[in-house]
């Protein structure tokens, strides 16, 4: 049967546009439900249980309860596939997580496609508004279901929306708000679950006990509504950026601004405005008498956890001074301003997800399980405290818990939110690493049995036929060999390097063909696409695609045969690249070395086998290669790589020290850049408008200005005027002190964009460049079974060549861009998750291990300096003056020399890049919040 439907929808232009579809309904569409009498189960499971009421849910009540969603007493659910198509638009996030829901096999979650069903279907009436039309078809599925199961189940619908529920009595529909149902569990921690939205005359609130202080003043200034914001963007009044919260200060915020071309600094929890770290935020400039120079950025005292919050003034004009949260002094107005300084006036978009803390202590109150306000302190220090109310605050006050933001409210000090479950006990490492995980949204969960349905039998070897396709080369007679770090077990690339009769080399890469196993559109693929990259930890690897793909079928281990995608080149013997190839091909590693293995062989003399030789060959040319490569501009930066010795059965750090770099370490590192350089000129060249490709932006005047600063106080002169300039000026930075080199080149990599995917479609050809190698065309192809770009880029080399077709989403431009986007989260989050891990390992190691060392004075703030530690690559704040020492003497900022000076008469002062002896030990100033503490020795 054909229906038509009407919608009205808005165009990008901002037309109003008519749209009229026609819709194929059907009768046959499975209801779901075990005790149906009716529908055809024959080829359906039937996930819906008679024995429990089956729960019809609204759009709000997915949208705003998903947490609660989760928990397993929660089951035996209708979801409708209207609701899903309106959860989708407003929330991607939590759409793909009731996905999973409905896919899981342990959860009773089924969807219903009611606009599909001829019973269900409900056609737009004149005049009826989106939220009326969608309330109206669930009312009507509910009702059918009612209908269609009789007394064979309880059918209920569960609505917040106060409207919605009046007319679903009326209709002799059963509805029930989400709050009463959950009550009627007779489970009062699910409670604590419930999300309590906006107190709206539309929603149904029960019972919610009001905790907050009864005398409501306003706390922040309102948020302009977006209609004053867009007009105010427009207009140049008001500014848009990310707001990135500073982590040594958390009162301490900076948003880069395109349209000033330049960060403006945020002072105090009254000018960010509620607003958290990673949210896009409306702000306004404050006067220039209002702006802070440099010098007056200090870092906060762990004791300074919150600092006090006024009244909101009521104009821009009544804005209070903000003060030092050292010395408590008003910020020096006569001071020439460096940077802008300004206050949040909107959110534009929100970043609240789940975080990871535990409760604030306090003593158990008299009973138990009844509601207690209590606030939660995140570890990670960037994050307000948030108020939430629980039932077991007896149980959850030695936990790492996850809690989830609902509101902030203008009139509270805190945001509200509640507790979503229980990590583990505090200071449990495996606990805390589950922390590090949840807090960078990194997915560690095993592989569903649909991924690893996709995955050829085990064992898994070379076939004949894979030998004799004629796409795949049989390389397995080369000496072909891996270098990777100690024990690595997802190896997915390797060398080889033969003499040619003419005096040239041909020069081989070849990289792991993990395109022959992960198919485009599978579930495999889409997990691996999700997940966009491997994740290193510590203690372990969380990997992006399962364990017999990572460490058996696709790793080119020693001694076995494997299928590879291979670049292999002529070369001179100068490292000119006279022609390049790039085939299927079929390998036999000769040997998995790893860099200190590979270094040692090329050191020692006596050794003159062929492979040996070939990796004394290639190392020649690398160095060729690199040195061309500096020449051109490429930039050799430095970066505090921390490695670890973990002991094997109880996984605790055993030493700790900075990660070497090797010649070996170098020599892969230059064929690997190769490689991606000519697979990004092949893929680009063939399909210029698809093509995944990755730059890395010319960092701004504004940006390089700390390093600047930094070397200018130490009689240095940079020339940043390109990367050629900046690289020879970084070459010419030396003094007799080994570690001053490295580090200002640390200094200058924290002043560089972050490098990032992109489809070649999306920008012009200068804006592919990538600044730090100096390569106008670059892209990863060199790590498929770690990275899912390597993985896109594989598919393109393939369809370039002819071996395969070119899958679909490569026509949908917007896909590829939402998937290089996915990507650059992910391998942000990745590198971040890395670093926590570090530190939490940092804190296990030093935890019964006080040491005194030495440190170089990175950065200068008012009341201490940044120092890095370069025995360890630890980097931390040494303080000057605490509260404690209030009034002992002030210190004053150089900001022309980088200094720090007591004025006190002696003048005993800290410099930028100074050597000084600190003491370092874990303490814990606040309950549940232990850190590194780094005192000066003096």
């Amino acid at each position: 049967m054909l229906k038509s439907n009407t919608f009205i929808r808005k165009t990008k232009g901002g037309k109003i546009k008519k749209e009229v579809r026609e819709i194929y309904l059907r009768d046959d569409i499975y209801c779901g439900a075990a005790a149906c009498k009716t529908c055809d189960t024959s080829t359906s499971r039937a996930p819906l249980d008679a024995a429990s009421p089956l729960l019809v849910l609204d759009t709000n009540v997915l949208l705003q309860q998903i947490d609660l969603l989760e928990n397993p007493v929660i089951d035996n659910v209708v979801l409708l596939s209207i609701v899903l198509d309106e959860v989708k638009n407003k929330n991607m996030a939590v759409y793909n997580r009731i996905r999973a829901l409905s896919t899981n096999p342990l959860r009773k979650f089924f969807v219903f496609s009611n606009q599909f069903h001829k019973d269900t279907f409900v056609k737009r009436m004149d005049g009826e508004t989106p939220n009326d039309y969608n309330d109206r078809a669930i009312r009507v599925a509910t009702r059918w279901y009612q209908t269609h199961l009789g007394t064979a189940t309880t059918v209920l619908l569960i609505t917040n929306d106060r409207e919605n529920k009046r007319r679903a009595t009326e209709e002799g529909i059963s509805a029930d708000t989400i709050q009463s149902y959950v009550k009627s569990l007779g489970q009062p921690e699910l409670l604590d679950l419930l999300v309590h939205p906006s107190e709206s005359k539309d929603i149904v609130m029960e019972e919610v006990e009001d905790l907050r202080p009864s005398k409501r003043q306003v706390v922040y200034q309102e948020h302009k509504p977006m209609s004053e914001i867009t007009l105010g963007l427009h207009r140049g009044i008001y500014h848009q950026g990310k707001l990135r919260v500073n982590r040594y200060n958390p009162f301490e915020a900076y948003v880069g601004s395109e349209s000033i071309g330049d960060e403006i600094i945020i002072h105090g929890r009254q000018n960010m405005n509620r607003a958290f770290d990673g949210d896009i935020v409306a702000l306004e400039l404050l006067p220039q008498d209002q702006w802070h120079e440099e010098k007056n950025l200090s870092i906060a005292d762990e004791e300074d956890e919150e600092e006090d919050v006024h009244l909101a003034p009521s104009s821009a004009d009544d804005a209070p001074r903000t003060t030092n949260l050292v010395s408590g002094s008003a910020t020096d107005m006569n001071s020439t301003p460096s940077r802008p300084a300004g206050r949040v006036v909107g959110i534009i978009k929100r970043n609240w997800h789940s975080y990871c803390g535990s409760l604030e202590p306090m003593p158990l109150p008299a009973g138990t399980g009844s509601l207690i306000s209590a606030l939660f302190v995140s570890k990670d220090r960037r994050i307000p405290k948030i108020r939430i109310q629980t039932r077991q605050l007896e149980n959850l006050l030695d936990k790492r818990i996850i809690v989830a933001v609902d509101s902030w409210d203008c009139q509270s000090r805190y945001p509200s939110g509640h507790y979503v479950r229980v990590i583990g006990e505090i200071g449990d490492r495996d606990t805390e690493s589950e922390v590090v995980l949840i807090e960078n949204d990194i997915n560690s969960r095993p592989f569903s049995s649909q991924v690893l349905a996709c995955l050829p039998p085990l064992p898994w070897c070379v076939s004949s036929e894979d030998v004799t396709n004629s796409i795949r080369l049989d390389l397995r007679s080369l000496c072909i060999f891996s270098v990777d770090p100690p024990g690595c077990k997802d190896i997915d690339d390797a060398l080889h390097c033969t003499a040619l009769p003419n005096g040239n080399y041909e020069v081989g890469v070849h990289i792991a063909d993990v395109t022959n196993f992960v198919h485009p559109g599978t579930p495999l693929d889409d997990e691996a696409s999700q997940r966009g990259t491997s994740v290193y930890l510590v203690e372990r690897r969380i990997d992006m695609l399962p364990k017999p793909l990572t460490e058996d079928i696709c790793s080119l281990r020693a001694d076995v045969e494997r299928l590879a995608f291979s670049v292999i080149w002529e070369m001179s013997p100068d490292a000119e690249i006279i022609s390049t190839r790039f085939t299927k091909s079929v390998i036999k590693s000769c040997a998995a070395l790893s860099y200190v293995e590979a270094q040692a062989r090329m050191d020692d003399s006596r050794l003159m086998d062929p492979l040996t030789t070939n990796l004394r060959n290639m190392n020649t040319l690398a160095k060729i290669m690199r040195q061309r490569r500096i020449d051109k501009g490429a930039l050799t930066l430095a970066s505090a790589e921390v490695k670890f010795q973990i002991d094997t059965e109880t996984h605790d750090p055993l030493d700790i020290g900075m990660y070497q770099i090797r010649e070996a370490n170098q020599m892969v590192e230059e064929f690997m850049l190769a490689a991606n350089v000519s697979v990004a000129k092949q893929i680009r060249e063939c399909f210029p408008s698809c093509s995944l490709l990755r730059r890395h932006p010319t960092p701004t005047r504004e940006m390089l200005e700390p390093l600047l600063c930094t070397a200018a106080a130490v009689g240095l002169e940079l020339d940043v005027s390109s990367s050629k300039a900046l690289a020879d000026s970084l070459d010419l930075a030396v003094r007799d002190d080994p570690y001053f080199n490295k580090l200002i080149r640390i200094l200058a990599t924290r002043c560089m964009t972050q490098a990032v995917y992109f489809c070649s479609g999306d920008l012009s050809p200068p804006e592919y460049h990538h600044y730090g190698l100096a390569a106008p065309l670059y892209t990863h192809f060199t790590s498929p079974i770690r990275r899912y770009a390597d993985v896109i880029v594989h598919r393109l080399l393939a369809a370039s060549l002819g071996i395969d077709k070119l899958p679909p989403v490569f026509q949908d431009r917007a896909q590829l861009t939402s998937i290089a986007d996915n990507l650059n989260y992910r391998h942000r989050n990745a590198q971040m998750a890395s670093r926590a891990s570090v530190e939490l390992h940092t804190l296990i190691y030093f935890r019964n291990r006080p040491t005194d060392t030495e440190a170089r004075i990175v950065k200068i703030r008012s009341n201490g300096f940044i120092v890095f530690v370069p025995k360890y690559g630890i980097e931390g704040p040494v303080y000057l003056t605490t509260r404690a020492e209030k009034g002992s003497g002030e210190w004053r900022v150089d900001e022309q020399q980088q200094k720090i000076i007591k004025m006190d008469g002696n003048s005993l002062s800290y410099s930028v890049l100074q050597a000084v002896r600190i003491h370092m030990e874990v303490v814990e100033p606040q309950p549940n919040r232990p850190k590194l503490q780094l005192t000066l020795v003096t």
